[in-house]
């Protein structure tokens, strides 16, 4: 659940003959029973918003942030970022949750920093040090090693990671001092290569799949190398069909306000980028939104896997094809389906 940004509230009126200075400088309090502003009245809005994340920043309360900035009902996040890295971070709203999934599915990119020298017990700046060595690797060496950890491997997750051991997260029973131990599980990492070295560090991109966590990474190949490591930087650069150039910056959305930011707001079906598209007539619309499936004909219908339904160029629903039938698993109530048709 998303928490809600606070709101500061004036307690009560001021009455008529009142002065201009602040109660409590006359060691009173606010008259109480008094009218309250109005809170703006949540907004209906629908789409994507690609935040470019700063540093210091929670997932969580960047969400908050565009949410109150779009005055939106409801909003969410796909794929968290940790506080100290930066970049990509998709919010959906409104409808757009429901293809949440997908865009976490996508493959995501990242430019890391990797400090030589220090494993930390986070694997990363945060943590404290719980391995050191004098060794530091050259450039040769670290190109070498690299492409043991692409393709189909198995990952440790770190100790402080959201996974979760009998129902708690990993991250708080670590916090609490119990002993975490978790299992190597697959990943994919597709692309590792060197973009800048020093004797000290090494800054290095990545292309990866869901599940890869860049922390355990540079732990790896630190361990690999002889020398120990952990991640001093991390920036996001993809997430799914999400790249930098479709982000946009805290600052930009809230001095616009809520009726100024429609140029930062995505389509729902931008998430459904790598899915095969079905346009259907308002009766087959109609159905798919009741979650009846609907019979596709013509030679372009897919005829297995996952695919999503427009009427009129309006989204309506996504599920799987099963033997030419199109089965909704998730519908859209984005208006448009009842005087068009495809």
């Amino acid at each position: 659940m998303i928490n809600e940004p606070i709101v500061e509230r004036t307690e009560g009126a001021i009455p008529p003959n009142a002065t201009d200075r602040p109660a409590a400088a006359e060691g009173r309090r606010p008259p109480r029973g008094g009218p309250r502003p109005d809170r703006p009245k949540r907004r209906d809005v629908n789409g994507w918003v690609i935040l470019d994340k700063g540093v210091g920043m929670t997932s969580t309360h960047a969400v908050a942030v565009v949410k109150r900035a779009f005055n939106a009902k409801k909003a969410g996040h796909a794929g968290t970022l940790d506080p100290l890295a930066s970049g990509i971070l998709p919010i959906a709203l409104g409808e757009a949750t429901k293809t949440v999934p997908f865009v976490m599915d996508g493959r995501k990119a990242y430019v890391f920093t990797v400090t030589w020298g220090i494993e930390t017990d986070t694997d990363d700046a945060e943590g404290r040090p719980v391995a050191t060595s004098e060794a530091r690797p050259d450039r040769a060496a670290v190109e070498a090693a690299l492409p043991t950890f692409v393709g189909a491997i198995e990952q440790v997750p770190p100790r402080y990671s959201a996974i979760k051991i009998a129902g708690e997260r990993a991250y708080d029973l670590a916090r609490d001092g119990e002993e975490v131990v978790l299992v190597a599980r697959p990943v994919q990492i597709d692309h590792l290569a060197v973009v800048e070295h020093s004797p000290e560090r090494t800054v290095i991109e990545a292309a990866c799949g869901k599940g890869t966590y860049v922390r355990a990474l540079a732990r790896d190949l630190g361990r690999l190398l002889g020398c120990f490591g952990h991640v001093s930087a991390l920036r996001r650069t993809r997430v799914g069909p999400f790249t930098e150039a479709d982000a946009c910056h805290v600052a930009a959305l809230e001095e616009a306000g809520p009726d100024g930011n429609g140029g930062a707001l995505h389509p729902v079906e931008t998430a459904l980028d790598a899915v095969a598209s079905v346009p259907v007539s308002r009766d087959m619309a109609l159905r798919l939104m009741r979650g009846q499936p609907v019979i596709l004909r013509g030679r372009d219908a897919p005829v297995e896997g996952k695919a999503f339904a427009t009427c009129g160029g309006i989204l309506v629903a996504v599920g799987d094809v099963e033997r030419g039938e199109l089965v909704p698993h998730r519908v859209f109530h984005l208006g448009g389906t009842s005087n068009r048709s495809a």
